[in-house]
This record gives C-alpha cells, sequence and structure tokens, in this order.
C-alpha cells in the first residue's frame, strides 16, 4: 500500500503544481503555455494509476476504502506543510515520484 500512497501523493503534487500561484512560489516562475494543462492530466492520470493499483492489489472493497485513506493523509501533508515547508514538499513529491512505481514492481 505503500507504492499507492507515493503515486498518490506524486499525483497530488502535480496537482498542486497545476495552480498557476502555487507553480510560481515553488518554483518562483510563471508557467509556460501548456505546462499547467500538462500537470493538471499528469495529477489526475498518477490518481487514476494509485486507485487502479490498490483495487490490484486489494480488491474494489478494501483497496478503494484504503485508498481513499492514504490519499486523505496525502493531502493532510499538503494542507499544512506548504505554509511552511514548500520547497520539502516538492522534494518528498519528486521522491514519491520515483519510489512509488518502483515499490509497485518490485515482489513482495
Amino acid at each position: 500500500m505503500l507504492s499507492v500512497a507515493l503515486i498518490g501523493f506524486a499525483g497530488f503534487a502535480a496537482l498542486c503544481l497545476a495552480m498557476g500561484k502555487h507553480f510560481n512560489e515553488l518554483l518562483g516562475r510563471k508557467p509556460g503555455p501548456g505546462q499547467l494543462r500538462l500537470l493538471r492530466g499528469l495529477g489526475w492520470l498518477l490518481l487514476a494509476l494509485s486507485l487502479m493499483l490498490a483495487v490490484h492489489l486489494r480488491g474494489w472493497a478494501y483497496g478503494l476504502v484504503e485508498w481513499l485513506a492514504v490519499l486523505m493523509a496525502g493531502v493532510t501533508l499538503w494542507v499544512f506543510g506548504l505554509p511552511y515547508q514548500p520547497r520539502l514538499l516538492l522534494g518528498l513529491a519528486a521522491a514519491s515520484l520515483v519510489l512509488g512505481p518502483l515499490l509497485a514492481v518490485l515482489p513482495g
């Protein structure tokens, strides 16, 4: 379930960066013309991927409940961490984008 949480966290990071205000604050520049649309699509794609992975691992009954729980935890971390440690969250998002899929394909 850690891989589901990490992929979902990366999805929320992309959705956060898809807002012009957060993009400017976190990266220190204005977004390009198609960057916000690309980030929005990537965010929703990662959230859908984490849902499919959760359902694949646990089935619809438990997978959906666990998926919602880990997404709420990830969003809570973003909501309370963004005003205080935005760069740390950006680094965690980058790490989760790499580690989430890696943990999903590793056996065990």
